[in-house]
């Protein structure tokens, strides 16, 4: 049976159980298209960020 040698120190044990508090990705509505979108980035189907014109278009 395997034994560890060693004690666990909290530091690793919290560091093994950081995942353990990882949440789902957020999604709000466009204000303009009405699609999701990750809150704080740049919409990749039209480009805009906060009003502005910041990338060209994606074509689909």
């Amino acid at each position: 049976m395997a034994v560890p040698k060693r004690k666990t120190t909290p530091m690793k044990r919290g560091f093994r159980r950081s995942a353990d508090a990882l949440q789902a990705a957020a999604y709000v509505e466009d204000k303009d298209s009405g699609e999701l979108r990750r809150p704080h980035h740049v919409d990749l189907k039209t480009g805009m960020y906060r009003g502005r014109q910041i990338l060209t278009p994606k074509n689909a």
